[in-house]
């Protein structure tokens, strides 16, 4: 489905993917339009909701500057999905209860970490010189990754909130391993540490801003290159990141499964990150903050809820989304909206078939709270093409 609608107040146009945009996601989208640097036009994914600073489900072209706050403080995050040569029969409830529960003891989730004689420290090694750079350069970094700052031991776990990991199966019966996860407590602090940067910048040059969040750092200045550098560390770490959780969760699967190989490449792709590409005639930095890339043929990953179907897409390459799609299907509410009004009766009945917690700790993400991927799907068939569509039949929660 094409453009649903236009914004047109601010400096550059907003185009939008879907009618249903609520007035605070509005007044985030025109704030962000009406930066000088903006590249072209703003494109907003049919998943579009309000976000610290810019709305999440937003593709923002900009010349010659970059908005930490945009960019957000999960760098990186994104997903990863293998399929394998597992087929629907031979799993069952049995095994799936005891690949959770594997799954489970081998990848940390929430707030925890590897223990020192599990983490990965080889996979870390590539990392660390650069890291020592950066600290060398801001040794204030090392007061703000303070209990994060055993990144070493975080790299192959899952983090909270929306992340997770999951069994599914495709429209064939084919079993998926997909998970979502980014660049951890390391990552968390280096944004947030940059997004304070930018702030003060701001104000030592007294710029005025439609909102403070929306603090950039202009190329050429003191803490643009640095910037660049950091974030491109923490993308890297993130992808990383997936890549060993996609192991060890693929490892919990062949101690209670049949053999069985990886049938496709995995598709590993970010959707909060920030990368250097040619758009309308420009070369551009483009920001994605909660989409994909999506040109014609990248393979991509959408997922749904914990108990909605979740899509392997390929893209069509479209240049008003700036060859972008939806990241997922967004929330439509609030954390602590979502806990107010579902039970954990809900959520056992909005789960049902799912190996799954079902406990009061997890309802902020009943898939309730989130917008239908459906529809999300249904708004963006001029940016993507489904390959496969997956349903979850086990899902590990951050």
């Amino acid at each position: 489905m094409p453009i649903q609608q236009v914004i047109t107040e601010g400096e550059r146009p907003v185009k939008i993917w879907t009618d249903e945009l609520d007035p605070r996601s509005r007044e985030q989208l025109v704030d962000l339009s009406k930066l000088p640097f903006i590249h072209h036009h703003v494109a907003a994914m049919p998943d579009v909701h309000a976000g610290i600073g810019a709305t999440i489900g937003t593709v923002i072209a900009t010349h010659q500057a970059i908005i930490p706050a945009a960019v957000g403080v999960d760098i990186g995050c994104g997903m990863a999905a293998a399929r394998t040569s597992l087929t629907a029969g031979q799993i069952d409830e049995r095994s799936l209860k005891k690949v959770f529960d594997q799954i489970s003891r081998d990848v940390p989730v929430g707030r925890a970490q590897h223990r020192d004689d599990r983490a990965l420290a080889e996979a870390a090694k590539p990392f660390a010189a650069p890291l020592a750079s950066m600290t060398d350069k801001h040794p204030q970094l090392l007061k703000a990754f303070g209990r994060f700052s055993n990144w070493v031991n975080q790299l192959g776990t899952l983090g909270g909130g929306n992340h997770f990991i999951e069994v599914c199966l495709d429209e064939s019966g084919q079993v998926w391993v997909m998970l979502h996860s980014g660049s951890r407590g390391i990552g968390n602090a280096i944004g947030n540490y940059f997004i304070e940067l930018a702030r003060r910048d701001m104000e030592r040059w007294m710029i005025q801003l439609p909102n403070r969040d929306l603090a950039y750092f202009p190329e050429g200045t003191e803490h643009f290159d640095d910037y660049v550098a950091a974030v491109s560390w923490a993308q890297a770490y993130a992808r990383e990141n997936r890549d060993q959780m996609m192991a060890l969760v693929l490892a919990a699967l062949a101690r209670h499964l049949p053999a069985f190989t990886v049938t496709t490449e995995v598709v590993n792709c970010h959707h909060n990150y920030v990368e250097r590409e040619h758009h309308y005639r420009a070369d551009v930095w483009v920001t994605r903050k909660g989409a994909i890339r999506a040109r014609e043929g990248d393979w991509g990953i959408i997922p749904g809820s914990m108990g909605a179907r979740s899509y392997i897409v390929r893209g069509r390459g479209n240049p008003e989304s700036f060859c972008s799609s939806a990241h997922g299907a967004g929330r439509r509410m609030s954390r602590t909206a979502a806990e107010k009004q579902f039970t954990a009766a809900d959520l056992a009945a909005q789960t049902e078939g799912v190996i799954c917690r079902k406990d009061k700790g997890v309802l902020d993400e009943i898939p309730g709270a989130y917008k239908d991927i459906d529809r999300v799907m249904a708004n963006q068939s001029d940016l993507v093409e489904v390959v496969h569509t997956l349903k979850q039949v086990v899902c590990v929660k951050g």
